[in-house]
């Protein structure tokens, strides 16, 4: 099955969905407007804070989003809840891919050696990064 790439403000919608479960429109519009007012949305690219994201802005893309497959309704009365039909680590092994591919052409290691060339890790994070390697090597992943 392949997996539509959901656009930034769609990633946005989908950590809420991912952390709230069928939610409304509006519950969905609310949430974005309490995270880009405290300086959560996951836009952390921009100095200046997103600004508010309107209901029928919201309500759009939600259909969108439908229409795209990214997320499935059912009707409530006369609202609809919204789930994400995508799992959070599907997305995540889309993007990431995605990501190597475009900006490390296809290199894993290139990744990885920028990422910790540029960015001190604690103990622990090279500890975890040493096992993974133990396992991927030993064939257990």
């Amino acid at each position: 099955m392949s997996i539509a790439k959901p656009t930034d403000s769609e990633l946005e919608i989908l950590h809420i969905l991912w952390e709230q479960g069928p939610s409304t429109v509006r519950t969905v519009n609310d949430l974005l407007n309490e995270r880009r007012r405290s300086g959560q949305a996951s836009s952390r690219l921009s100095a200046k804070p997103k600004e508010s994201a309107g209901y029928t802005t919201t309500l759009k893309l939600m259909q969108i989003m439908f229409e795209k497959g990214l997320v499935t309704r059912v009707e409530e009365g006369r609202t609809h809840a919204y789930t994400a039909f995508i799992h959070e680590s599907d997305t995540q092994d889309l993007l990431l891919q995605q990501f190597v591919d475009n900006a490390f052409r296809g290199s894993t290691a290139r990744l990885v050696m920028q990422a910790l060339g540029n960015h001190e890790a604690s103990t622990e994070e090279l500890d975890e990064i040493k096992a993974l390697i133990a396992k991927i090597e030993q064939g257990k992943l």
